[in-house]
């Protein structure tokens, strides 16, 4: 089984920028991909961006060209960089590790309120 703990969430001004933090620990020989998800009351949760074992990265067409996704295999840490924030990006975001085995793994969140 897979543990992530996300960090890095906070408030920010429109325009500012936040680096969120998502560090695996358990059966991280297992992960074949990671994502970021972000949620807000009332939705559902939205795929930001993906980043698989081989580096290849995919983002969701809101986000691209702000949002970089990266991974330090060292420090088994996935990290979602985020520019140019707008308070439509005001949403408490999750990351996911998928299994090759199967099934997946969740953090807790970590919320970011971008102000207007």
């Amino acid at each position: 089984q897979v543990q992530l703990v996300e960090s890095g969430g906070g408030l920010v001004q429109a325009g500012g920028s936040l680096r969120l933090s998502c560090v695996a620990s358990g059966s991280i020989f297992s992960i074949n991909l990671m994502d970021w998800y972000r949620q807000v009351p009332g939705k559902q949760r939205e795929l930001v961006a993906t980043i698989t074992s081989g580096g290849i990265t995919t983002y969701a067409d809101s986000v691209k060209g702000r949002f970089t996704i990266s991974r330090d295999g060292a420090k088994n840490t996935v990290y979602l960089q985020m520019n140019s924030l707008k308070p439509e990006d005001t949403a408490v975001y999750y990351c996911h590790g998928v299994s090759r085995y199967g099934g997946g793994s969740w953090g807790q969140g970590t919320q970011v309120t971008v102000s207007s």
